[in-house]
């Protein structure tokens, strides 16, 4: 390993990832604190993190781009639930036009990051996928933008005779994009986003797509465009018609998933109203859309202007509910004794959590683990000075809550400016204070990280809250020297 020499470039604050939430940080440090030096280091060649990252047919967002849009650029597009590309170009966009662009440090992976008490600043080590090297960097605030996932692979189960399988099994994290299943059968493994979203992608071309399930999820269709949106729009300023657009939007989903999580019978009974409208008279909805636990233990799946179902009409898709038993050289055999023939099958089988992108944490030449800390406003770990972490919603979209984060660290900084802070330290809460999981979602791909998650405490500033409404007054008028936090000078 070559270790760049020379003296390491120093920053005021080191943003890490240039996906939306690090291009959203960015670009709100430069508009409200145009002093501060900063540099985004980014792993992969190009902006975009996720929207970069994902390939497979039919990427969109799964969740309303006037609330996954940041706060201040308006979505201009006609679709309200966009395409990958269009969500990459619109983050490429904001970022040139807040002048963050050049910011960009691309092919730089962060393996670790050493905080100096005595000398009050981050030394971070990334190596380059460029040239090898390991390059230097140092900083007075550390604000890591990563995502919650690994990006280098997903998570795909060890099925038994996948060797024999003499097709192709690929998963949607690492798309070929030479695949073509242009009249081939295809078995797409899982029931999630991203499942519903390959589905009628795929049965676009293929001779056949069998969604195959261990367990149902709740899916409700939204309309891909915005019939409000389209009106305010050429009533209003861009702004305006933006803003009230994205409160609307955020109304609705609070209003959804309070439902849900208040009178769940009620929200049952509204999704299956909306299924039985789609979907043929004679499908068996008990089967393959009554999910076993309520609506947002673990997300709702939503699907554009119904297509999941106009393609289960059109024949062209299936929708199986059993346990894989292995997979023959032909397809999948399943508990049920039925084999379904594939030449091609796609483990939707669900993410890695990572937590801060997988990077070594040391203060003071003490290695932290996250898992051993408490998140503090849900931004923040005990132990850990002058580092942010933007972490988004698992009810709504994540760019909400990762835009007000943005906006609670450009107030911490100038706190710590005004007052001569070097240091900013969440602590943990009391030990009378219960500890949770930092997320409450029983979605399988949470409850393999657990171990490897920080906690949260039972009440604030632990308290993690899924709610835009709090967590504005948390964010924008909470204070900021409080028992959670210690300031150094």
């Amino acid at each position: 390993m070559t270790v760049q020499r020379g003296r390491a470039e120093h920053v005021d604050v080191l943003v890490v990832g240039a996906g939306l939430s690090g291009v959203g940080a960015a670009c709100r440090l430069r508009m409200d604190r145009p002093g501060t030096t900063l540099a985004i280091l980014e792993s992969r060649r190009a902006m975009g993190g996720t929207w970069d990252l994902f390939r497979y047919p039919g990427i969109r967002s799964d969740s309303d781009m006037f609330t996954l849009g940041f706060s201040f650029r308006p979505w201009e597009d006609p679709k309200a639930i966009a395409d990958g590309p269009s969500i990459r170009r619109y983050i490429e966009q904001t970022a040139r036009d807040c002048g963050v662009e050049d910011a960009v440090r691309y092919e730089h992976t962060v393996e670790s990051a050493s905080w100096s008490s005595a000398e009050a600043r981050w030394t971070v080590r990334a190596r380059r996928g460029d040239t090898g090297e390991t390059v230097e960097m140092t900083c007075g605030f550390l604000y890591m933008c990563t995502g919650y996932y690994r990006y280098s692979a997903g998570h795909t189960p060890s099925f038994e005779g996948a060797g024999d399988f003499e097709g192709i099994v690929v998963h949607p994290q690492q798309w070929p994009e030479d695949l073509d299943v242009t009249r081939k059968n295809v078995v797409v493994v899982g029931s999630g986003a991203t499942a519903v979203t390959l589905v009628p992608a795929l049965a676009a071309t293929a001779e056949h797509v069998t969604m195959l399930q261990r367990t149902p999820t709740y899916i409700v269709s939204l309309p891909s465009r915005d019939p409000l949106a389209d009106r305010l729009r050429r009533r209003l300023p861009p702004q305006r018609a933006y803003d009230l657009i994205r409160w609307k939007n955020v109304l609705v989903t609070t209003a959804s998933y309070q439902l849900s999580r208040r009178a769940p019978a009620a929200m049952k009974s509204l999704v299956r109203r909306g299924l039985l409208r789609r979907l043929p008279p004679d499908f068996d909805l008990d089967t393959h859309f009554t999910p076993p636990y309520d609506p947002w233990d673990q997300r709702l799946c939503i699907v554009p202007d119904g297509d999941l179902f106009a393609a289960v009409r059109a024949g062209t898709v299936s929708i199986v509910t059993d346990v894989i038993d292995r997979f023959t050289p032909k397809g999948v055999l399943l508990r049920s004794g039925d084999e379904l023939p594939a030449d091609v099958v796609v483990t939707a089988t669900g993410l890695q959590v990572q937590v801060l992108g997988g990077a070594r944490i040391e203060v003071d030449r003490h290695t932290i683990d996250p898992a051993e800390t408490v998140g503090y406003k849900g931004m923040m770990f005990s132990g850990v000075p002058n580092l942010a972490m933007a972490m988004g919603y698992t009810n709504a979209s994540w760019t909400l809550k990762c835009d007000l984060i943005a906006e609670y660290v450009v107030r911490l900084l100038d706190h710590m400016q005004q007052n001569g802070y070097r240091s900013v330290t969440p602590v943990e809460p009391p030990a009378s204070v219960p500890r949770l999981p930092f997320i409450d979602l029983t979605s399988g791909y949470i409850q393999r990280a657990l171990d490897a998650m920080p906690a949260q405490g039972a009440r604030a500033p632990w308290r993690v809250h899924q709610n835009w409404l709090l967590d504005r007054r948390l964010y924008r008028r909470s204070p900021l020297e409080d028992e959670g936090v210690i300031f150094s000078r």
